[in-house]
C-alpha cells in the first residue's frame, strides 16, 4: 500500500493544524481504513490492538464532522475505565483545539454535582464510563437528543469487566438515526451478538495483528518458580535497563507488596491499582507520563488508558488468565511504530497461556533463559547511571497547547453571559481575530476562554480596560 499521509482526506484546515502541531503525519493503518469509510456515516466494527492510534482514527471524522454551534452532546464515547475517559478526552481536547472542540469526562467515584454542572455547559463529545453515564442518563442530566455519533471502545474489555448491560441500556437512550463505531481488539461470539444490538448493516475493518506483534514487539518467556520471581525481576530490569517499564501484577495486594520491594532496593517507582484513590491514580498517571519515574507497578484494571510514548518494556511478574489480558497489556509498548519488549515470568501452571497465544494469536516467543547473578553484575554499573539520569519525556500536547494562554473572568452565568458576549468583546480586539478564539466554559460566578496563535498576552492587556455587555470584569491568566 503507498505512503498514506492526513491531507488525502476530507479533514478541515483546523485540524490539519492540529495533527501537524502534534506531529502526526502519516496515518496508523487503523486510521487510515476508518477514515477512508467514517466521513460516509456508514456504521462500523473495526478490529484493532491497544495502541494501534483507535482514538484518532474515530476522534478525527467526529471532531470534522459535529456542529460547533450545537450546544447539546453530539458524540457519546463509551470506555471501560476512568482512565481511558480521561485519555480520550486529552486528545481530542488536541486534536479538536483549533475547532473549538469542548469535551467532557464522566465516571465513577467523582462528584455527581459537578459532573452535572459540566453537561450543563456546551460540550461536543462525552467520554465515559458505563455505570455513570447511565446514572446521567436515568436522571435526566445528560442529554443525548442531538446524538449524531456513538462510539464502543475497548468493547471486548466492557465485556470482560462485567458492562455489557449497562451498555446495552445505553443504547436503548440513543437516538435511531446516528453513527455507531464499535471498536475492539478482539473479537468474540458474544462481541458479535452485541454489535446486532445497535450496529446497522456495518462494515469490518479487521487491520493484521502480525505486523505489530512480530516487527515491533519481542516476546520473552523466562521460567521459574514463584519464590523466585523478585529475585529474577531484580536481574532482568538490570540487564534490560528499561527507559520506561510496566511491570503487571494481577492483585493489588501483589502490587503494594512488589512496590514496597523495589522502593527498598532504591529503584523510582510507583504504583496504581483500583483499590487507590481516584486522584491518587492521576497523580502518579501523570508522573508516569513525565518521566518523574521509570517503573510503574500497575493491575490490568488500573493500567487502561495509559498512553505513554516511548514505553520500551512490558514485564508480566504474573501473567494474566486470559490471553486478551496478555494482548491488552502487550498494547502498553511498541505504540506509534515504534519498538518494544514484552517479558513474562512463566510458572508451570501458566504454560497453557503460552501455548494459547502462540497457537491463537500468532506470537512469537523467545524462551531465555533464568539470568545468573554474573550475567546481571556485568550490567549493574549501566543501570545506577541510567537510574540517576532524568527522564525527557515528549509532551505530545505542547504542540497544540504552546501558543494557549486560558485567561480567566470573573462573571459567568449569575450575570447572564453566554459565549457569544465573549467572541464578540474579544474579536473587536485590534490583532485579534474569530480564529484566535479558542474553548470558552462558563460556569455560573466564572468563564474561562483559551485564546489561540500567542495571542494571549494582547488579550488579556486589552480585557482589563473592556466591558463585557457593560460589565467590568477582573481578568487574569487561569492558574493550571
Amino acid at each position: 500500500m503507498p505512503l498514506q499521509h492526513f491531507d488525502q482526506y476530507p479533514l478541515s484546515d483546523e485540524l490539519k493544524q492540529a495533527l501537524e502541531a502534534l506531529h502526526f503525519h502519516t496515518p496508523t493503518p487503523v486510521q487510515h481504513e476508518t477514515l477512508s469509510v467514517a466521513f460516509s456515516k456508514q456504521d462500523l466494527i473495526v478490529k484493532s490492538q491497544t495502541g494501534s492510534g483507535k482514538t484518532a482514527a474515530y476522534g478525527l471524522p467526529i471532531c470534522e464532522m459535529v456542529d460547533w454551534a450545537e450546544n447539546k452532546p453530539q458524540a457519546l464515547i463509551l470506555v471501560p475505565t476512568r482512565e481511558l475517559a480521561m485519555q480520550v478526552k486529552q486528545d481530542l481536547t488536541s486534536l479538536g483545539r483549533f475547532k473549538r472542540i469542548k469535551a467532557a469526562a464522566i465516571y465513577g467515584k467523582a462528584p455527581f454535582q459537578a459532573q452535572k454542572v459540566e453537561l450543563a455547559q456546551k460540550n461536543h463529545v462525552v467520554c465515559g464510563t458505563p455505570g455513570r453515564i447511565l446514572d446521567h442518563l436515568e436522571k435526566g442530566t445528560l442529554s443525548l437528543e442531538n446524538l449524531k455519533f456513538f462510539v464502543l471502545d475497548e468493547a471486548d474489555e466492557m465485556l470482560n469487566m462485567g458492562f455489557i448491560d449497562q451498555v446495552s441500556s445505553i443504547i436503548q437512550h440513543l437516538p435511531l438515526k446516528r453513527m455507531s463505531m464499535l471498536f475492539s481488539a478482539t473479537m468474540s461470539a458474544e462481541m458479535k451478538e452485541l454489535s446486532e444490538q445497535f450496529l446497522q448493516s456495518p462494515k469490518v475493518i479487521e487491520i493484521a495483528r502480525e505486523k505489530k506483534s512480530v516487527q515491533q514487539i519481542t516476546h520473552t518467556v523466562i521460567e521459574t518458580e514463584e519464590e523466585a520471581k523478585f529475585s529474577l525481576l531484580q536481574r532482568t530490569i538490570v540487564i534490560e535497563n528499561p527507559d520506561s517499564c510496566i511491570i503487571f501484577c494481577n492483585t493489588q495486594e501483589r502490587v503494594n507488596e512488589l512496590t514496597i520491594k523495589l522502593d527498598d532496593w532504591d529503584v523510582p517507582c510507583d504504583k496504581i491499582h483500583g483499590g487507590m484513590r481516584q486522584e491518587d491514580r492521576f497523580d502518579v498517571m501523570d508522573e508516569f507520563k513525565n518521566g518523574e519515574f521509570r517503573y510503574l507497578i500497575a493491575t490490568d484494571i488500573a493500567a487502561r488508558g495509559i498512553d505513554v510514548s516511548d514505553m520500551t518494556h512490558v514485564i508480566h511478574y504474573d501473567l494474566p488468565y486470559e490471553k486478551e489480558r496478555y494482548i491488552h497489556r502487550t498494547g502498553r509498548t511498541g505504540r506509534a511504530g515504534k519498538s518494544g519488549k514484552t517479558i513474562a515470568f512463566m510458572t508451570r501452571h501458566a504454560q497453557p497461556l503460552i501455548d494459547e497465544l502462540k497457537q491463537d494469536a500468532g506470537i512469537d516467543f523467545h524462551t531465555k533463559p533464568y539470568p545468573t547473578k554474573e550475567e546481571a553484575e556485568q550490567h549493574v554499573a549501566s543501570f545506577e547511571e541510567k537510574i540517576e539520569t532524568p527522564i525527557q519525556k515528549e509532551n505530545k500536547q505542547a504542540g497544540v497547547e504552546k501558543d494557549i494562554m486560558k485567561l480567566y473572568f470573573n462573571g459567568g452565568k449569575k450575570k447572564k453571559l453566554r459565549a457569544v458576549d465573549f467572541v464578540g468583546t474579544i474579536a473587536k480586539i485590534e490583532g485579534v481575530a474569530f480564529d484566535d478564539i479558542g474553548i470558552i466554559t462558563i460556569q455560573d460566578t466564572k468563564t474561562y476562554v483559551d485564546i489561540l496563535n500567542g495571542k494571549g498576552p494582547l488579550v488579556l492587556n486589552a480585557m482589563r480596560h473592556t466591558t463585557i455587555k457593560g460589565k467590568q470584569l477582573k481578568v487574569h491568566e487561569a492558574r493550571s
